[in-house]
């Protein structure tokens, strides 16, 4: 097996290579902190170098984890064989089944049972609870690249919805005792409440670099406390979940009827606070909508109407608002955007300032003719880089979404405002005409950087002019 650097010896050196396989030397720096090269580029290596398969450095990856197939050249989902991966380790009592029937054994947590759903991975550092009850994850299993979650428990506070999204995790390390003044309870026992199964014990970097090259593959998290599993059938249910392509979660994580919203941000000492003289009547469209998003605008100064997420254009205006946002959610927009477009359509016939987030954001540019697609690994953590093109400001910002805006359809009349620096994404469009706005990422911030908070003050000042 030859090493990173004989192989970009061989290859002509770092731009070389990056130019052989199509990819920016920021690439190349990245095989060698890993000493492991993508199986993506093992194609064009191999014609590069004239090497064989045996040679490349694959099982140099974190803590010598080889994620995929050592046969398979391509990170394509094919269904695996079945191998030595099919005996349970000892002391094995969960495991995580992918969509091309790769088996990842570990140590059970939380509640018992299974879950099938897209697994994914977030980079964030801290808010394990707020991310676990971000109804944006609806249909997903959460890798943290973090390795400590689940060390300062559980509580009533750090939540975004009253019923946990997500359909499972994947951790490194055991969940350890809470170490921290505000738990009520530990992470385990919560996650038990909440029918929320979970898996440790898994090398969470190898299983990272996977979705990173591959793509996010659907999978079934199963926790057995006994220690017995029906790969087969696990197997099957993971290689047949149609994915969240073409998926409408919306309405299931959506309120069922409308009500009203006062509470406001949290301080120390005081905890959250209430919105007592609102300046501004707005109707918040729930998709999904994490509460501290709803805080936010009652800081800000708003009377916070919820409605569902199908309520029609009529029902929304009935509520007489002075501008409309839409929430962040999970799901396929173009799903969603079934019923949530035409709704969206007659608020902007009638003139109300309309203020968007991620699904709402998307749903918006769908709205005003625009088209969306799915990210092959989406953005999710709280240290995503932003450029406001307008200020030329880097704002780092929290994200967590699947499908993107597609430049390229915008119609005229409608601009780019922000733009991913990870992948040069779309993360903001505008359309003065129809006083609208959004962006793709969470403003909110919670759990993550507070650097995009005056975006709710655009809105206020938005609607103050339009009088």
């Amino acid at each position: 097996m030859r090493t990173v650097e004989q192989i970009l010896t061989l290859m002509g050196g770092a731009s070389a290579a990056a130019a052989h396989c199509g990819v920016g030397t920021e690439a190349i720096r990245k095989w060698r902190q890993a000493r492991a090269i993508p199986p993506r580029h093992w194609p064009a290596v191999l014609a590069a170098t004239g090497l064989t398969l045996e040679d490349l450095p694959r099982s140099s990856l974190p803590h010598d984890a080889d994620p995929l197939p050592p046969s398979s050249p391509e990170p394509s989902m094919t269904p695996a064989p079945t191998t030595a991966e099919d005996t349970v380790p000892e002391g094995a009592t969960a495991c995580l089944v992918l969509g091309n029937g790769r088996v990842i054994w570990g140590r059970g947590f939380g509640a018992a049972g299974k879950k099938v759903g897209e697994v994914c991975f977030n980079t964030g550092m801290t808010g394990y609870q707020e991310t676990l009850t971000d109804p944006s994850y609806a249909g997903q299993i959460i890798t943290f690249t973090f390795p400590h979650i689940g060390n300062v428990g559980a509580n009533a506070e750090d939540v975004e919805a009253t019923t946990a999204a997500a359909r499972g995790l994947v951790v490194k390390a055991d969940i350890t005792e809470p170490s921290n003044y505000r738990a009520t309870r530990d992470l385990d026992d919560w996650l038990k409440s909440h029918g929320i199964p979970g898996i440790s014990g898994v090398d969470t970097r190898a299983l990272t670099v996977l979705i990173r090259d591959a793509g996010a593959p659907n999978g079934v998290i199963c926790h057995a406390p006994d220690g017995q599993f029906d790969l087969a059938a696990l197997r099957a249910e993971a290689a047949g979940w149609p994915g969240l392509e073409g998926m409408d979660l919306a309405k299931d994580v959506s309120c069922r009827q409308s009500y009203k919203w006062d509470e406001a941000l949290w301080s120390w000492g005081q905890g959250y606070s209430r919105q007592t003289a609102p300046k501004h009547k707005v109707v918040a469209i729930d998709y999904g909508a994490k509460r501290n998003i709803l805080r936010c605008l009652a800081d800000a100064g708003c009377e916070v109407t919820v409605v569902p997420a199908t309520a029609t254009a009529e029902e929304i205006l009935r509520h007489g608002p002075d501008g409309v946002f839409l929430s962040n959610g999970p799901g396929d927009p173009a799903a969603t955007g079934e019923y949530a477009v035409p709704a969206i359509r007659g608020v902007l016939e009638a003139g109300k300032p309309v203020f968007g987030i991620c699904l709402g954001h998307q749903l918006l540019a769908l709205a005003l003719g625009a088209k969306t697609y799915k990210l092959d690994r989406g953005h999710r953590g709280a240290n995503q880089p932003v450029k406001d093109l307008a200020t030329g400001r880097v704002e780092i910002t929290s994200q967590n979404h699947g499908f993107a805006v597609d430049d390229k359809s915008l119609p005229e009349g409608v601009s780019v405002t922000h733009v991913s620096l990870f992948d040069g994404s779309n993360e903001g469009i505008a359309c003065p005409a129809k006083n609208a706005f959004s962006v793709q990422y969470h403003p909110e911030a919670s759990p993550g950087p507070s650097d995009s908070h005056h975006l709710f003050h655009r809105f206020t000042d938005m609607m103050a002019k339009a009088g």
